[in-house]
């Protein structure tokens, strides 16, 4: 009986103290940043050591401290990488197809909380269990329409025929097996990250604006905000444009992105310092561009992971800051083995830009370890990172709950062999 009292304590000991790392786990107690806090020369340090060990390829490199560039790097130079050299941004197109719809929210063209199917002519979410009334701008943009294709989108080779947008909504090329673009949970119910809510966003656009989604984005996002190597044109056809490489360095082909909206922009630093800048409320005032309130209503959240708030309108959520606010932005990872990340911390106004080819996760590295630094918070992006850095402390709590467990138990024996004699 006290053998059993003893084994119940201690599991329940060893529940309560695995809860205990896996929350300090998230809450960034067993990681420590790679520069003291507000060292940007340390953090800058740190990152080229990653990308000199971690890079098979080309990669830009980009601080930015309280909204003016503090420091760049481009690497290698033998490829002459610039800060207008073109990168293809994989998902990271999602975040500026996602300013692009709110410059029709902004206009009152476009209502974020109706049925899309008020702006559709040319093709409709197919009927199924769920009222597709639900699906709206909003959750659109927040991956919280209850769609449940989980697209990742398939490329296509240099020599293939891009589908129309319509034949791929119908049947698009999923880089995992075949996938349909339908409601699959109740709207608004839950958030599950769908690139083909992009798809539906990128018709969307087309049938309000009254023009091809890419002279759209020209005329109200790249003009505007002087964005003049954005393209989402055929990477390979572009001058001054990174090379591909696979994973191992080995130069590649580029592929053709067929979805614009979810995965197709190329683009460069210096355009993306511009997009940075511009988020950080430095020289918006022209009305072509979103106005401040509409910047911060897109990293209001709306989804969620294990109650934590993920996603707002277009921007990934990636921690929070001392003020309330989040760390905001977006990453991106495609094939062969691209990767980009752009975030911004508004408290500070600082952000680091990281484009990748030739590596499909060392951007995202990057970009982890700067939001680690910015806000001693670990993002959910790198989520086996986190739960690693619990298993140390776990072990040593285990042993040190089994060693006490031990030593009751021993003593127990022992008073009680006193009592008896």
């Amino acid at each position: 009986m006290v053998l059993a009292r003893n084994l119940l304590i201690a599991a329940l000991m060893l529940m309560m103290w695995a809860a205990v790392a896996g929350f300090g786990a998230i809450s960034g107690w067993w990681l420590t940043p790679v520069a003291p806090k507000g060292d940007t020369a340390a953090f800058f340090n740190a990152a080229i050591k990653m990308v000199n060990e971690q890079s098979r390829g080309n990669t830009a490199l980009v601080l930015i401290d309280d909204g003016a560039v503090y420091t760049e790097h481009y690497e290698p130079s033998v490829d002459d990488i610039d800060r207008q050299t073109l990168f293809p941004l994989a998902s990271l197109s999602k975040w500026v197809t996602a300013y692009g719809a709110m410059q029709l929210v902004q206009a009152g063209k476009l209502d974020l909380d109706a049925p899309i199917s008020r702006y559709l002519t040319r093709w409709n979410l197919p009927v199924g269990a769920f009222d597709n009334a639900g699906v709206t701008v909003r959750r659109l943009l927040s991956h919280t329409a209850g769609l449940t294709d989980e697209l990742g989108f398939g490329d296509y080779d240099r020599d293939e025929q891009i589908p129309s947008l319509v034949a791929s909504l119908q049947q698009p090329r999923s880089s995992s097996g075949t996938a349909t673009i339908a409601v699959g949970l109740e709207p608004g119910t839950a958030w599950m990250y769908s690139g083909g809510g992009y798809l539906i966003l990128q018709l969307i656009i087309e049938e309000v604006s009254g023009m091809r989604f890419a002279q759209w984005m020209q005329q109200a996002v790249f003009d505007p905000l002087g964005m003049h190597r954005s393209t989402y044109d055929y990477p390979g056809n572009q001058e001054n444009a990174s090379r591909s490489f696979d994973a191992s360095g080995k130069p590649m082909t580029p592929y053709q992105y067929a979805v614009a909206a979810a995965t197709g922009l190329s683009s460069s630093a210096a355009d993306l310092i511009r997009f940075a800048q511009v988020q950080l409320h430095r020289d918006n005032k022209d009305t072509h561009v979103l106005r401040p309130d509409n910047i911060r209503m897109m990293r209001q959240p709306h989804g969620q992971m294990f109650g934590t708030d993920i996603w707002g309108l277009g921007v990934m959520l990636y921690a929070p800051t001392t003020s309330g606010d989040y760390v905001f932005g977006h990453d991106g990872s495609n094939e062969p083995a691209i990767n980009a990340a752009l975030r911004i911390n508004p408290d500070n106004k600082d952000a680091i830009i990281v484009l990748v080819t030739g590596n499909p996760t060392l951007a995202t590295a990057i970009a982890f370890e700067w939001t680690l630094w910015q806000t001693g918070v670990p993002d959910f992006l790198m989520l086996d990172r986190v739960m690693e850095s619990a298993l140390m402390p776990f072990l040593l709590g285990l042993l040190f709950i089994m060693v006490m467990s031990g030593l009751l138990a021993i003593g127990g024996r022992h008073w009680k062999s006193r009592l008896l004699t």
